[in-house]
């Protein structure tokens, strides 16, 4: 049954519906109609409360990102060495496999930010910043720590985000002879030879 714009659904709902219709279905599914008859509302209550399918997606990324973050945040507190929570900090970075919600999405995000106005890229800057800001402070700590080799940990940071995100697109889009568990093991390895290896900074 059709809602009501007195008993339309959180904005936090409607978002989770996205994401579920982008696990289930694929972006390419993901309209503004369908969202509607999946939450009871019309498309046309819903452009009022997102103006645009871009904007949409975009809220849907930043309400992803939302929960990753906790989830990072979780994980990067635990008590362990900073080489096992960069590794679950990799393990969280990338793509669980092909069509992957997350990186469905935020491929479709990236690829729409071409003609994106100035809030909407400083608002997909933002979600980038909070992941590189983690590591950059994991890598610190891992070297102040003699964990890691010296390193600068700005500088590293960016070109391990660089990494992971070329692995990763191949992973979220399904590139033949390519899979996670591949990804995870050259990831580990670059670790290893630029880092040193856990309990042993002097190799």
């Amino acid at each position: 049954m059709t809602r009501s714009r007195q008993s339309a659904p959180p904005r936090e709902d409607v978002l989770a519906a996205a994401m579920g219709m982008i696990a289930e279905r694929g972006l390419e599914k993901l309209t503004m109609a369908a969202l509607g008859r999946e939450v009871g509302m019309s498309s046309g209550h819903l452009l009022y409360y997102f103006r645009s399918k871009d904007e949409l997606l975009l809220q849907a990324l930043e309400w992803s990102e939302g929960r990753l973050g906790a989830e990072r945040g979780r994980l990067l507190s635990r008590g362990v060495t900073a080489r096992e929570r960069l590794d679950a900090y990799v393990d969280l970075y990338v793509p669980d496999g092909h069509r992957d919600p997350h990186w469905t999405l935020w491929l479709e995000v990236w690829n729409r930010s071409q003609n994106a106005d100035d809030d909407a890229r400083d608002r997909q800057a933002a979600i980038e910043r909070a992941w590189h800001r983690d590591l950059v402070a994991l890598i610190a700590e891992g070297v102040s720590r003699g964990e890691f080799r010296p390193v600068d940990a700005d500088r590293f940071a960016a070109r391990l985000r660089a990494l992971l995100d070329g692995f990763s697109i191949h992973v979220a889009i399904g590139l033949r002879g390519t899979d996670r568990e591949q990804i995870l093991g050259h990831v580990r390895e670059f670790l290893d030879e630029s880092l040193g290896r856990p309990g042993n900074p002097d190799t």
